[in-house]
């Protein structure tokens, strides 16, 4: 059993060239860069491949975010010394190739009481609304992370001409199914909750089906988004008819 009671203080990043940060008594965070960008979550991605591949013993389960990766870990099975040296290790060599994620076409509409905020959005980018939905289905979005709520996805990045800072006073309630974006980010919210993303539309699709057990949250990180205006009627004929595999793109 590893010894517990002297353990070190987190690696310096001059050592291990990446941060590696202790998270309580059995996570650890490994930092690469306080950044939202593709190229610094693409290295998130490498390192996370690369730590399925490693199958450390005592190591549980991660999780990647924009610029960083959390691992839990039994500290009864390995001593955080010794992990923070695995990671950073991992860390350090050149990255596991990771697969592409899936493409979603993901239908949203964006017609009255669905986009409250559309017509702001787009006059604080000297646009007509129309001309604003119009670029924003031209992007391909990537999945950086999930949290927040179950299958609540960070999309990004959005472009400086279409991007807006968030509310300056948040809503106490946001409708389940709202399209949202916030400074680069763009999310849809799978639960009713407060939120002070500005509103520019709504999904049909289910974001989060607590009976899917293989894969309940729609979207996952390194997947990539396309958003696809429809009108109100075919929002509706959609709305808990269609499952996940109907808005997956077969590539």
């Amino acid at each position: 059993m590893p010894d517990r009671r002297a353990e070190p203080e987190n690696p310096p990043a001059k050592k291990y060239g990446h941060r590696v940060l202790a998270l309580g008594d059995a996570a650890a965070t490994v930092l690469f860069r306080a950044q939202i960008a593709p190229e610094v979550h693409a290295r998130v991605r490498a390192f996370c491949a690369a730590l399925a591949a490693a199958r450390i013993e005592g190591v549980e389960e991660w999780a990647p975010a924009f610029g960083s990766a959390t691992v839990w870990y039994d500290p009864d099975q390995i001593a955080f010394a010794e992990l923070a040296a695995r990671l950073a290790a991992l860390a350090q060599a050149p990255g596991v190739e990771t697969p592409e994620g899936a493409l979603f076409e993901i239908p949203f509409c964006a017609e009255s009481d669905f986009a409250p905020d559309l017509d702001e959005v787009a006059r604080l980018k000297g646009l007509a609304p129309q001309d604003w939905l119009q670029k924003f289905g031209e992007l391909t979005l990537e999945v950086f992370m999930l949290g927040f709520q179950p299958g609540f996805a960070y999309l990004g990045v959005l472009p400086e001409a279409l991007s807006v800072p968030r509310l300056a006073t948040p809503r106490p309630k946001i409708p389940a199914g709202s399209v949202a974006i916030a400074d680069s980010m763009c999310a849809a919210y799978p639960y009713q909750s407060p939120g002070g993303w500005r509103l520019i539309g709504r999904t049909p699709a289910p974001l989060f089906d607590v009976t899917n057990n293989a894969r309940p949250a729609l979207l996952a990180p390194g997947d990539r988004v396309r958003w696809r205006a429809v009108s109100r009627a075919e929002f509706f004929a959609l709305h808990g008819r269609c499952g996940a595999a109907d808005f997956r793109v077969k590539e």
